[in-house]
């Protein structure tokens, strides 16, 4: 696919290659699928560039959410309107974010909490310099990765944050990311099935005289079941880029993968093997060896072994490699892939054109 390009022979390898008329095309299926472009709250944690931001912000987005103070930061650098920091600060990250509030007045940030003693300790830093944040209400549904249940507690770390100096309750983030039946129906079925203890936990909240609160909900495997539904925002994420994990288990998704890996043969070790520069360093590795990439051209390559440079494929037996021969890969996992380039190598109209900058991988950027 690579190897025709005007200008490819130029870039060194391994290096990520991105077609933005592909990401156009993601971003208005994302569009379509939610109805209500307000809806969508986008994850930037896949591509964590200035370029995609701007492209989503294009197409009339203007929510977003991040992980890390750096992605926050991005958004801010890029007037993103409304900010959801998806991860519990502790110190020092939370005087960190009130610098970015600082720094980028124009955008609205916003965190998450789960626990009463953490929720107070944003509120106190923030209180301190006279400022508050707003938070929203991490919940569990399974994923059993943060969050609180949604039952009794939940409404006592509410009613605590509704007394906190320097907080302002915002909403219930809910997070199910381990729904990833590749069956549609199953995931749905079980992604309802979950969220019924949310839809509780409002019925009781409302009965107690509380607003209804708003909520931000999934991710990318269940964007299609919350896209269905018109209560809560949604939070899609690999789907900028898309890759062959999720094409593999959200075959109801008709995202395109818009991200590329390039590698280059650069040894014959064998005659049914051959080396490619894509190392940990290059490749997302953190699963199985044989859910790392695919190759389009040649989906029967199978990897056998992998180190920080190197990759070993076996090939077949009519394959006929030389050192120096381009192959073209999609990653299995794309979001940890981008975060270990620096850049990625802008593709239009079958021509090298530039590089998006992937400034956010970065710990810091100036908070």
């Amino acid at each position: 696919m690579l190897r025709n390009i005007q200008g490819i022979n130029k870039v060194d390898s391994p290096a990520l290659i991105v077609f933005p008329e592909i990401v156009e095309r993601n971003i208005a299926e994302m569009v379509r699928m939610v109805g209500d472009v307000n809806r969508l709250r986008p994850h930037i944690k896949t591509h964590k560039t200035s370029e995609g931001i701007n492209m989503m912000q294009a197409a009339g987005i203007n929510k977003f959410k991040c992980a890390t103070i750096a992605e926050a930061e991005l958004l801010g650098m890029n007037n993103a309107a409304d900010v959801i920091l998806a991860h519990q600060l502790v110190v020092p990250k939370i005087e960190r974010l009130y610098q970015l509030t600082q720094r980028y007045p124009n955008t609205k940030f916003s965190t998450i909490t789960d626990n009463i003693n953490a929720s107070k300790a944003i509120g106190k830093i923030f209180h301190q310099h006279g400022s508050q944040i707003a938070v929203y209400i991490d919940i569990n549904v399974g994923m059993n990765r943060t969050g609180i249940a949604p039952g009794e507690n939940a409404i006592e770390l509410y009613e605590s944050i509704l007394k906190t100096e320097g907080l302002k309750f915002e909403g219930l983030h809910v997070y199910d990311g381990q729904h990833r039946q590749a069956d549609p129906s199953e995931k749905e079925a079980a992604c309802n099935i979950a969220f019924e203890p949310v839809l509780g936990l409002i019925e009781n909240l409302e009965a107690l005289g509380y607003p209804k609160p708003s909520i931000v909900a999934g991710g990318s495997p269940s964007f299609s079941i919350h896209a269905s539904k018109k209560d809560r925002d949604c939070s899609p994420g690999t789907n900028i880029f898309w890759d062959h994990g999720y094409k593999t288990i959200c075959p109801e998704q008709a995202f395109e993968p818009a991200l590329y890996i390039l590698t280059r043969v650069i040894s014959l070790p064998s005659h049914n093997k051959i080396c490619v520069d894509l190392g940990h360093k290059a490749v997302a590795a953190e699963n199985d060896i044989s859910k790392r990439i695919v190759f389009p051209g040649y989906p029967h390559l199978k990897a056998v072994s992998q180190s920080e440079e190197h990759l070993v494929l076996e090939i077949g037996e009519d394959d006929q490699f030389e050192v120096g021969d381009l192959l073209t890969g999609i990653p299995y996992h794309v979001c940890p892939t981008v975060a270990l380039h620096e850049f990625l190598t802008e593709v239009k109209n079958n021509e090298v054109t530039g590089e998006w900058q992937v400034l956010a991988r970065r710990r810091k950027i100036n908070c």
